[in-house]
């Protein structure tokens, strides 16, 4: 069987580590057959991986060191491997282990096998879904964002490539590469009313400048350079419901400048002949997410509570025991090496970018985790 590129050891992230210290852990790459390659990106691979010891599958992110430093990507992927390490929510993937060799950063997550949100919804006809399937569906995502927001982070890059189907038919958010926290920013306040429950809002205020993101997604404030808040992710929430509900995004252009004049207009428009009825409570909430002023777009005052209030998911989901909800499609898998929801993606022989012994300081703090087993002996 091919096996994955190579990985002899691990670091223990002392404060200059040279190669000459990067030791052996219990857990490397040499702990898993590689079964497919699944998925592909600007630095790294992830591949369908089944462990050893215990005959069970996983998907394993492969990062190429030497690509993320000239790529000066190294700081995303502290981040996200902070969010994995620290999350616990049911819609965003489960990190089992990370840890790193001489020439490879290594994420082994829960895999997915109903595969991408979006090779679904490009299978259905009109490459759309009915309102209430998409209700289901922006429930689950909405909860992630929200669990996101109040650990102080924007997720910056919602999208249907990067929300996974698991096995059971919900979904899964991934790739947080893109994700920031703002320095010393809370992560939350509880907010007491009189003669009501406690609710959680997210902080509005969390804050950065960066132009990231895909095009047809980004906020007008982000193609602008101004600061940026959590409210950016609930415009992209609002371009994901109505591509979910017509198949396409709503300011797509040509070619990337004209998509951007067009969010900058800030014409929305909904098709006269939807595949699917679309009600006006729906066209109302994409409208109010899609607002122009981020201080102004549903969301930016009470963060993800102001979006369950209206009426398009008020009285229609109950998001405490959404978990437990029949899914509208559950994905068909043939086993656990069944790689069909995935795209076809042909593998090729790893470069050998070993990082020079000067160069692996950058990723001196990725020391080894198991978060699973730490949370479970805490």
């Amino acid at each position: 069987m091919a096996q994955l590129p190579p990985a002899t050891a691990a670091t223990t992230a002392p404060m200059n580590p040279p190669v000459s210290l990067i030791r052996k852990v219990q857990t490397s790459a040499e702990s898993f057959d590689k079964i497919a390659l699944i998925g592909r990106g600007d630095v790294g691979k992830v591949y369908l991986v089944k462990h050893k010891e215990s005959g069970k599958y996983f998907a394993m992110k492969v990062l190429d060191k030497h690509e993320m430093i000239e790529r000066n990507k190294i700081k995303r992927v502290h981040t996200e491997r902070e969010i994995l390490s620290t999350a616990d929510h049911p819609f965003i993937v489960t990190l089992h282990w990370s840890f790193q060799s001489q020439s490879h950063l290594y994420f082994v997550m829960e895999c997915c096998q109903g595969g991408e949100f979006f090779r679904m919804l490009q299978k259905q006809p009109g490459r759309c879904l009915k309102e209430d399937d998409v209700r289901f569906y922006a429930a689950e995502v909405l909860l992630a964002l929200e669990y996101l927001h109040m650990k102080g982070f924007i997720y910056r890059d919602l999208k249907p490539e990067n929300i996974l189907l698991h096995q059971t038919g919900h979904v899964m958010l991934t790739d947080f590469d893109l994700s920031k926290q703002a320095p010393g920013a809370a992560t939350a306040q509880v907010i007491k009313k009189m003669f009501e429950k406690p609710e959680i809002y997210s902080v509005p205020e969390l804050g950065t400048n960066s132009l990231v993101g895909t095009a047809e997604y980004l906020a007008p404030e982000v193609i602008q350079g101004y600061g940026q808040s959590s409210s950016v992710d609930w415009w992209t929430f609002g371009i994901l419901i109505y591509e979910m509900l017509f198949g396409h995004t709503p300011y797509k252009g040509k070619s990337q400048d004209d998509t951007f004049n067009h969010i900058l207009d800030g014409e929305l428009k909904f098709p006269d002949h939807p595949y699917h009825p679309v009600g006006s409570n729906t066209k109302s909430l994409i409208k109010k997410l899609l607002h122009a002023d981020p201080k102004k777009r549903l969301g930016a005052q009470h963060g993800s509570t102001d979006i369950k209030k209206h009426k398009f998911f008020d009285g229609k989901i109950n998001f405490t025991l959404i978990r437990n909800l029949h899914p509208p499609m559950i994905p068909k898998i043939n086993g656990p090496e069944d790689t069909s929801n995935f795209r076809v993606i042909k593998d090729d022989i790893p470069e050998d970018n070993t990082v020079r012994e000067n160069e692996q300081d950058a990723f001196k703090d990725f020391v080894p985790i198991n978060p699973r087993t730490e949370k479970n002996r805490s």
